[in-house]
């Protein structure tokens, strides 16, 4: 099939975008299995990973925006027209494809938001397991605060107080 620039522009576009899902659900499915492991290096490594790739699908979804924008011109339709004001003014033999790389797009962005709130989920029941190791280390006793090196507050035993316990 022969597009125009516009159109064939927007459907790479598309399938960049949604490859960039893809490669992000992947990487959240992997830190997935790094939380439940218990592996701290790898997740951190993990975020860095998904930090870089959340740029990547900034990337191409502003590029996709672009080429959006570009069709919608070429069609003489407002620049803002969605895709279901755009779908039906392309040739009738690419419909389906357009429509279909839409609602995959829709779909796997979905499944990455769900997959990142269940990581997040994960991560956070990990930080309260590990505070209440923490609490539990020294019951009923309140420590000095200090600030960590990132500036938050954080109780610290007082020097001597297990010492003065144990004799």
């Amino acid at each position: 099939m022969k597009f125009s620039a516009p159109l064939q522009n927007l459907i790479e576009a598309l399938r960049n975008e949604l490859q960039q899902y893809g490669e992000m659900l992947a990487l959240l499915d992997h830190q997935k299995d790094m939380i439940q492991q218990r592996g701290s290096d790898d997740i951190l490594h993990s975020l860095a990973s998904i930090n870089t790739q959340s740029a990547m699908i900034q990337v191409a979804r502003e590029t996709r925006m672009f080429n959006q924008r570009q069709l919608a011109l070429s069609l003489k339709e407002p620049t803002d027209a969605t895709f279901a004001r755009l779908v039906p003014n392309v040739p009738a033999d690419c419909q389906p494809l357009i429509t279909a790389l839409v609602q995959e797009n829709n779909q796997l962005l979905l499944r990455v938001q769900q997959r990142a709130q269940e990581n997040q989920t994960l991560l956070r029941r990990s930080v309260d397991l590990m505070q209440q190791f923490i609490t539990s280390l020294a019951p009923g006793e309140k420590g000095k605060q200090r600030l960590s090196k990132g500036g938050s507050v954080m109780e610290v035993e007082p020097a001597g107080a297990l010492y003065e316990a144990i004799v």
